[in-house]
């Protein structure tokens, strides 16, 4: 992983920790309902964020890394399986 993606992925998990930690508050100070789900929305854009990041990185320096010593089927087969996990 390059540095400024684990520096910009180590940022969000800390944004995406800290509104966790928020939601569980909520949760335990029995707020809205609306409002609760409404900050769970945001965890799961900012969790997209993060998964976006990642794979932007590995686009970039992981796959041509692997094609350049010919293991491209194995990161083809990788890409496909998370493909389908992000379509489950």
């Amino acid at each position: 992983m390059q540095a400024i993606s684990k520096d910009e992925a180590l940022k969000r998990l800390n944004y995406i920790e800290g509104h966790l930690n928020g939601v569980r508050k909520m949760i335990e100070q029995e707020q809205y309902c609306v409002d609760i789900m409404k900050q769970t929305y945001a965890v799961r854009r900012a969790i997209e964020k993060l998964e976006a990041l990642l794979l932007e990185g590995h686009l970039q320096s992981c796959v041509p890394t692997a094609i350049a010593e010919n293991r491209t089927a194995q990161v083809v087969s990788e890409l496909v399986e998370l493909y389908a996990l992000a379509n489950k």
